[in-house]
């Protein structure tokens, strides 16, 4: 099994309306669904699954982080050998723990963290010793790009790579909005071992926030099934190098996500 220690490996949709985003992210990405274990309650948790397996989880936004003012968002897990001592760890090199460690009964440990910056991430180690494979590069329906909008773009930086061995590719002069760094999570230096971006956070975002890009083939199609089921497209599509083609969109409950894919592929 592939390890996943140090680096994002599951996403989760915390929204306002599950059904709705199951059905909307089924009719853009492709993905299939299933309440976790098999249950059928009155409020599960549905896996998510793209071409090559599981991907993530979609699930109502608990009442009492509703009533602090959260709104719908996808979140990001980092693989962790040892919940307790990494969050120890990135708090003493600038992090915060938002939430301290604690168990998940029959999934594993974790604890909500924030960077330097601000933006949030999970940790997790997962109570099986059944590991998860990797997803292929590009695989349809997973993530194929992680982009970081940072707070404090030095600090997040120095952060990620330090903490969590992340190595950096190149950097591109952006103007006015920065530079925009190509990190790895796997190790590698060349192109085609980055697995995403760090760049300042956008003037007009609220808050810095980690964005996740989810594979499609033909992105022009995909933008009109984003259209079609409610969504909004904030910019895109957009060629990126490498010729991929991005666009960065809202859902209909106001979660943002970007997709990645190109201009001949079916889907």
């Amino acid at each position: 099994m592939t390890d996943l220690t140090g680096k994002f490996f599951w996403y989760e949709l915390m929204t306002s309306d599950p059904q709705a985003a199951l059905a909307f992210y089924g009719d853009v990405v492709g993905w299939t669904s299933q309440p976790f274990g098999g249950e059928r309650t009155d409020d599960p948790y549905h896996v998510v699954s793209g071409s090559a397996g599981a991907v993530g989880g979609v699930m109502a936004i608990p009442a009492e982080a509703r009533d602090c003012g959260m709104t719908p968002w996808w979140g990001g897990y980092i693989g962790s050998a040892d919940v307790d001592a990494d969050a120890a760890r990135l708090r003493a090199a600038g992090g915060t723990v938002k939430r301290p460690p604690e168990d998940i009964p029959g999934v594993g440990r974790f604890a909500v963290m924030s960077d330097p910056g601000g933006a949030i991430f999970m940790l997790l180690k997962g109570s099986s010793p059944d590991g998860m494979e990797s997803a292929p590069p590009m695989a349809p329906g997973h993530v194929g790009w992680h982009e970081l909008y940072a707070g404090d773009y030095d600090k997040d930086l120095a952060f990620y790579t330090g903490q969590f061995g992340w190595t950096q590719g190149d950097a591109m002069d952006m103007g006015p909005m920065g530079s925009y760094r190509l990190v790895s999570q796997t190790g590698g230096s060349d192109f085609q071992d980055m697995t995403g971006g760090i760049m300042p956070v956008l003037k007009d975002m609220p808050v810095p926030v980690w964005l996740f890009y989810f594979t499609v083939g033909n992105i022009d199609a995909a933008v009109e099934r984003v259209k079609a089921g409610g969504g909004v497209v904030l910019n895109g599509p957009q060629e990126v190098p490498g010729g991929a083609w991005i666009i960065q969109a809202t859902d209909p409950q106001g979660a943002m996500f970007a997709l990645v894919g190109g201009k001949e592929e079916a889907r």
